[in-house]
């Protein structure tokens, strides 16, 4: 039997769960792998060699929080780490004693810098996914230096300026990682939804991962664009003087929403990972709003689809008809082509590849190429 891996999976949004997901079922059943969460109910089906421990949120704070050190300073390496949380202290020890017994090959996590700062203290070979944003603090990098290996779950078309050498030698990019391409035909996804066969039609895609997409703004664009249904999928905000039009039909949460994007002419969406490749993959004129994310990780991905000729970036929600008009004239003119590009079919079974060479898994050919990406940087 081979030496397991295990896998940190934050429970925020759906992106980390649906890309360990995916690597999961590509790895070989013959390697255990072992998921931490704080939640196992957002997972797709996994295989037989998958087990998920679940562990207390790192994020939120416990009844029993030890109020005297709330105002503690946090050193630059450390994003969040309070002091008297013992839900903190009970997920560590539970890691640490998992890694004592069972010697992991290596280590993901997806996402948290300290994890993957205590795996390398704890002296376990650890690969650490990669987001967009301005992440070139000293808790940021130092999880990339001491990372063996850098999981970039997007097109190398989209990587932002800025990182080092040193990192990207090390870093492999995996495309769509997590989200099936799956072709549905407009026509076919319109009557399974028992929408209008030939009417225009606009979808709105609210990410799961914050408070939703503000109603007001999509209510101006549908109310400017009469002969257009305006369909919103996710969570949206509506205010006290948002008046829809008689276009716009707000669908919350569905569970389909690759057949809503398939059933669509134009989209606009936020930024997050998995709505991002789920749109590219089904080629369409597209807007990208990016919502409020830590380390302004939706700005940067939106600005790097715009810069790819992916997508329209705005800075912020239009507020009038004539914002809406100025981006669907953009959008009109994109190539479509520039979108697939984005997403690999085969994102999950190389990066598996790529993580069971880093393992031990792999031929001598492949581990000895894979060690010589992994030297030091001086930082």
């Amino acid at each position: 039997m081979k030496r397991p891996i295990g896998y940190f999976v934050h429970h925020q949004g759906r992106g980390h769960a649906e890309r360990a997901a995916a690597l999961a079922a590509a790895l070989p059943a013959d390697r255990p792998l072992t998921m931490f969460c704080a939640r196992d109910d957002i997972f797709p089906p996994l295989p037989a060699h998958v087990r998920i421990v679940r562990i207390p949120s790192l994020f939120e704070p416990p009844a029993d929080a030890d109020a005297r050190w709330s105002e503690a300073m946090t050193p630059p390496t450390l994003h969040c780490a309070p002091i008297g949380w013992p839900t903190i202290t009970q997920a560590i020890a539970t890691l640490a004693a998992w890694f004592a017994e069972a010697r992991p090959a290596l280590f993901v996590t997806d996402v948290s810098a300290e994890l993957a700062q205590f795996a390398r203290i704890a002296s376990v070979p650890c690969v650490t996914v990669l987001q967009h944003g301005s992440r070139d603090d000293a808790g940021h990098m130092a999880a990339y230096a001491g990372a063996v290996g850098v999981l970039a779950p997007y097109h190398r078309d989209l990587e932002q300026p800025g990182r080092p050498d040193w990192m990207l030698a090390k870093t492999h990019h995996a495309a769509g990682l997590g989200v099936a391409a799956t072709e549905i035909a407009r026509e076919t996804a319109r009557a399974a939804l028992d929408l209008p066969a030939e009417r225009p039609i606009v979808l709105v895609i609210a990410g799961g991962g914050g408070g939703g997409t503000p109603a007001t703004p999509v209510t101006l664009g549908a109310r400017a664009d009469p002969d257009t249904l305006w369909i919103t999928i996710g969570s949206v905000v509506h205010e006290w003087h948002a008046t829809p039009p008689a276009n716009l039909r707000h669908m919350g949460w569905v569970g389909d929403p690759e057949r809503w994007i398939a059933a669509a002419d134009r989209i606009v969406s936020s930024a997050g990972n998995t709505t991002v490749h789920m749109v590219a993959a089904a080629a369409k004129p597209w807007v990208v709003v990016p919502e409020w994310r830590y380390f302004d990780e939706q700005i940067w991905k939106a600005r790097m689809l715009d810069a790819a000729g992916a997508a329209i970036a705005l800075e912020h929600w239009p507020s009038h008809a004539g914002a809406w008009d100025a981006a669907w004239t953009r959008a009109a003119s994109l190539d479509v082509g520039a979108q697939q590009r984005l997403v690999q079919p085969q994102a999950a079974r190389d990066a598996a590849a790529w993580i069971e060479a880093l393992a031990g898994g792999g031929s001598d050919a492949v581990a000895d190429a894979t060690v010589a990406l992994i030297a030091e940087p001086v930082v």
